[in-house]
This record gives structure tokens, sequence and C-alpha cells, in this order.
């Protein structure tokens, strides 16, 4: 459920730096028939400076998500390997497991969960480019 509401937040930015480029190409559509011819120049560099700014705001914010996301899948496989594995951790060592033993059967899960591997994988159609 988790990780729903992390590709909803991630899927809410695009459309919404869309929308503000639209009112933003709208405005200095507007603005610049009413302003003196050599004023021009100066209102398209300060609306470009303007735009730059907010597309960095979205790429961070982006960025931002995307390392949230990564981290909530690393946890959820980490979790799913962890859950198909713990049982057989006992059953493999047909011995009392002490708590030091499962810490270390843990880590090495998180270890070979391939969370690496899957986040190599799908990061990059994930990324602004």
């Amino acid at each position: 459920n988790e990780m729903k509401d992390e590709i909803n937040r991630i899927n809410q930015v695009l459309p919404t730096l869309l929308r503000e480029m639209n009112e933003e190409i709208y405005r200095i559509n507007q603005v610049i028939p009413t302003i003196n011819v050599d004023e021009t120049t100066e209102a398209i560099q300060q609306w470009i400076r303007s735009v730059i700014r907010r597309i960095d705001h979205y790429k961070t914010e982006h960025k931002a998500l995307l390392k949230e996301a990564t981290t909530l899948l690393e946890l959820a496989l980490w979790k799913a390997n962890l859950d198909d594995n713990e049982g057989g951790i006992i059953e493999q060592e047909g011995v009392r497991t002490t708590r030091g033993r499962q810490k270390r059967a843990r880590k090495e899960i998180c270890v070979t969960s391939g969370a690496s591997i899957v986040i190599k994988n799908v990061l990059p159609f994930l990324q602004l480019e």
C-alpha cells in the first residue's frame, strides 16, 4: 500500500508541472502584447528564468520522491525475501536459533535480497533525463 502511495505521489508531479507550464505560457502570451517593444526582450528573459527555476524545483522534488520510492522498494524486497527465507533458516540448521544467529541471517538476507539489482534496472525508467 505504501508503494502505491509513493507511485501516486510521483505520478502527481508531472501533471502539476505541465499545468503550471501551460499557465506560464498563457501568462507570457498575455504580457508580451501589452508591453513596450523595448521591454520585450527583458520580459522574455525574465520569463525564461522563471520557467527554469520552476523546472529545477520539480526536478529536485522528483529526485526526492525517487529516493523515497527506491528505499521503499528495497525494504519491500527485503521483507519479501525475509518472509520467504526466515522459516527455512531455522529448519536448515536443525538446532535452536539464537538471536545473534537470527540477526546475522536477517542481515545476510538483506544483502542477498537482490534489491540492488532490481533498483538498478528499475531506476532508469523513473529518472528524468
